[in-house]
């Protein structure tokens, strides 16, 4: 929920530390030219980075530095690959398809890497104008976007709207910033039930038994304040399966080297020359346009990854060296005591 989220204290906002962003797949091969590129190398292995590959690829990033942005958009089209963003995602996208190639060949990336299924998440909840520190905020949407990270499509949509218990009427600043409206939620389920039925949607789609998965998140708030608070709220343990997650405003910014103000939502979007999809502050319209950033970067070969988890109720990072694990088979959480 963007608005609640760019109303929180500055100390509360996500912390800095992240992991680099989780799996591309593979593409065709190609080549810059052999005049853009010199000296062809032979194997080595895949932590020798004496190899001169290394050398090559290091040579075509200080060509690519040097090109203008028509030049990049005229090679990313030899490609067939996205000429849309700004210079600087333009020289990222280009750089990191030209070293996937090469260590490709060099069999250096394991198709094996990387979660089959990503799931993103966006809750909307309740709100007053001014976002007091004191107002208890219950979630009011429930989405889930399904991204297949092979086929890097949208395959599949979750949403259901949840009825609040604490605050059961809807402010006008809440039912004007996200449109649900109070006859919406007065004919929602209570979250425990709307949360067993995403864990039943997640089960049919085999993820966590057959198909590895995890869940992605715009910001730390959504899952270590929103889901955690509601929890306790319906006296529910918190699930499992949302204990880690990719925190995509990290990854976008570590994999683009761009600071923090350049990870909202609507600025990565267009950052990455795409337009808003839909209508701001819906939780479904928003999962769908934080997939479509997913995507992009996974097509720019970001290596997307889980970078944060809470513990205790507390939100930690989960460092890049960490290693890479599926969430668990959806289970709906036991009562609290």
């Amino acid at each position: 929920m963007e608005e609640q989220k760019e109303n929180r204290p500055q100390a509360a906002r996500d912390e800095a530390a992240a992991a680099p962003a989780a799996c591309p797949p593979a593409r065709q091969h190609c080549r810059i030219s052999d005049q853009e590129t010199k000296g062809k190398t032979s194997a080595a292995s895949s932590n020798d980075f004496s190899d001169p590959i290394y050398k090559e690829i290091a040579i075509t990033n200080g060509y690519i530095n040097r090109m203008t942005r028509e030049e990049l958009r005229s090679k990313l089209a030899e490609f067939k690959l996205e000429t849309r963003g700004v210079k600087d995602v333009l020289k990222k996208r280009l750089k990191n398809y030209y070293k996937k190639q090469k260590l490709m060949q060099k069999e250096h990336i394991s198709g094996d890497s990387c979660y089959d299924y990503i799931c993103v998440v966006d809750f909307e909840a309740t709100c007053e104008e001014g976002n007091p520190p004191e107002f208890v905020h219950e979630i009011i949407e429930f989405p889930v976007v399904l991204v297949n990270t092979r086929t890097l499509e949208i395959e599949d949509t979750f949403q259901q709207y949840v009825k609040p218990e604490i605050n059961p009427k809807l402010s006008d600043f809440c039912i004007s910033l996200t449109g649900i409206t109070q006859d919406i939620v007065d004919k929602a389920d209570i979250f425990p039930q709307v949360l067993q039925n995403v864990i039943e949607w997640m089960r049919q789609r085999e993820l966590g038994t057959k198909y590895s998965y995890s869940m992605l998140t715009d910001g730390s708030w959504d899952m270590s304040k929103f889901l955690n608070i509601q929890c306790r709220i319906s006296r529910i343990k918190y699930p499992s399966f949302a204990k880690k997650w990719i925190n995509i405003r990290k990854s976008y910014g570590n994999f683009y080297k761009v600071p923090r103000n350049q990870t909202k939502l609507t600025i990565m979007l267009e950052n990455l020359g795409m337009n808003y999809d839909g209508r701001p502050h819906s939780g479904l319209d928003d999962s769908k346009n934080i997939a479509r950033i997913a995507i992009r970067m996974l097509q720019d070969g970001c290596d997307l990854r889980v970078n944060e988890r809470i513990h205790g109720g507390q939100l930690m990072s989960v460092s890049s060296s960490a290693p890479l694990e599926g969430a668990p088979a959806p289970q709906m959480p036991r009562h609290r005591n």
